[in-house]
């Protein structure tokens, strides 16, 4: 068995333990609410896109949580944020919060392949996208003149697109949360993009989400900056490839979503099992990404060694 192949068979894609409380289960983390107002949140491999969970991805979940763990200290100053700890590589444990309702979605570029993104919205010929207004002649993957907000809710099966007055007249925020929402996602964004850039990376578009902790206070919750959240292209490349109008390099989701579209429309047809290779191409993508934006050498877990147990045993130790 090859070491890729000993990695899939080691996945964490469940991380339900009976001895804790309240679990909740999304299409990525396993949570947990324990009764003193902590909360537990367990990144998987499991990999989601359009809604769904399409495959288990070794060493995605560990990926996820470092890079968020080096994106939420990165931006500390700028906003105040739900985590408390990380006792082990695919776990954070924070505050609960009160999410709002809403994902505060920033663009910088003109791209994307769900039925949400802006370039598939605008190749459709719509010329008003979440309150801006776009003119005709624009290419895939292009810079937009000015990074924008596209915020959107979550709906029965998908999410759905909004403006700031529409959040505002349906009382789902109030003028003031909003404009703070606005203002910290903003100034993070930036940050992200000026740490990005030094990196050889563009950050290109991210969606944050915010909750109200005890007191009422506004903190950013959930992940910062993770290939699952955000879009990163290779800088270098990338003049190039917008010239020959191919796709950027990009250590992101993009490129499953990608190879998905190219074989079924994934909001109304089965999605086709992906190969060991992809997963494989995919999997390095995400440790690249980890190691060229934080500057730090990936840590695999150890041959042999249960994911599963290990984070078993580590909040044990955390917890009781």
């Amino acid at each position: 068995m090859s070491d890729f192949q000993t990695a899939l068979a080691n996945c964490l894609t469940d991380a339900q333990f009976d001895w804790l409380p309240n679990f909740q289960r999304g299409k990525v983390r396993d949570s947990y609410d324990l009764p003193d107002g902590r909360r537990v949140m367990i990144a998987t491999d499991r990999q989601s896109a359009f809604d769904k969970v399409l495959a288990a991805v070794p060493h995605k979940g560990q990926v996820l949580n470092q890079t968020a763990r080096f994106w939420f200290e990165q931006t500390a100053d700028l906003c105040p944020n739900h985590v408390l700890e990380y006792p082990d590589p695919n776990v954070i444990i924070g505050r609960q919060l009160t999410m709002l309702p809403v994902e505060m979605v920033v663009r910088s570029y003109l791209t994307g392949s769900t039925s949400t993104s802006i370039w598939t919205m605008y190749e459709r010929g719509k010329r008003v996208l979440y309150g801006h207004e776009f003119p005709d002649g624009l290419v895939k993957n292009q810079r937009l003149p000015a990074t924008i907000l596209t915020p959107t809710t979550k709906g029965s099966a998908h999410d759905v697109p909004t403006d700031a007055a529409a959040l505002v007249a349906s009382g789902a925020l109030t003028q003031a949360q909003w404009d703070e929402l606005a203002r910290r996602s903003l100034a993070i964004f930036a940050r992200g993009q000026e740490i990005a850039a030094r990196h050889g990376l563009i950050l290109v578009d991210t969606k944050y989400e915010f909750g109200l902790d005890r007191d009422g206070v506004i903190n950013l919750g959930d992940e910062v900056h993770t290939p699952d959240s955000s879009r990163y292209w290779l800088a270098d490349s990338y003049p190039a490839r917008m010239a020959e109008g191919a796709e950027p390099d990009s250590l992101d989701k993009e490129f499953l979503r990608l190879w998905v579209t190219r074989r079924c429309d994934p909001y109304s047809d089965p999605i086709p099992d992906i190969p060991a290779d992809t997963l494989a191409d995919f999997s390095a993508r995400y440790i690249r990404l980890y190691e060229q934006v934080t500057g730090q050498a990936f840590q695999a877990p150890a041959p042999g060694q249960s994911i599963r147990a290990r984070v078993k045993g580590n909040l044990r130790r955390a917890i009781l």
